[in-house]
């Protein structure tokens, strides 16, 4: 709908488009949620096959709770990566420096809880320096990949 002020048409959104507008925002943001929680899933479930596989080829309790935890930190980074997504958008977008600074600081702060539960895991738990970081990379890589894919699967 536009309006004439003077000999200039000026555009204005009438109320029933700002709602279908919200309602749209609305929308991707539960998609998103969904996404979030499936990709999860996804790394719980891939762990728990990886750890049950490398107990099969190796017969030792250490190196699949090596491939558990190193699947367990990537999901903790996976988990962490949804909750702040979704807090990210409960705060303004009015101010574009700000959620940059946010951004920075979820990033800083998902890399130290990352290295801080791998330097446990292999310092203080003594568990498999190889076993724990391939449990880990394989988290990581479901994690982009169920990502990526369930993004344009869900387009």
């Amino acid at each position: 709908m536009s309006k004439t002020v003077g000999d200039e048409p000026t555009q204005c959104l009438t109320p029933p488009e700002n709602a279908a507008i919200i309602a749209k925002l609305f929308n991707v943001e539960a998609r998103e949620k969904k996404i979030a929680r499936q990709v999860i899933r996804l790394q719980i479930i891939t762990t728990l096959i990886a750890a049950g596989i490398a107990y099969g080829i190796e017969s030792t309790p250490q190196f699949s709770l090596a491939v558990l935890s190193g699947g367990g930190i990537s999901v903790v980074n996976g988990a962490l990566l949804a909750w702040r997504m979704s807090r990210a958008t409960l705060s303004s977008v009015q101010n574009a420096h700000h959620q940059l600074r946010l951004m920075y600081f979820y990033a800083t702060e998902r890399f130290l809880v990352v290295t801080v539960l791998l330097g446990i895991s292999m310092a203080v738990m003594k568990l498999l320096p190889l076993a724990l970081l391939g449990g880990f990379v394989m988290g990581q890589a479901v994690l982009l990949i169920a990502r990526l894919f369930l993004i344009r699967t869900k387009d």
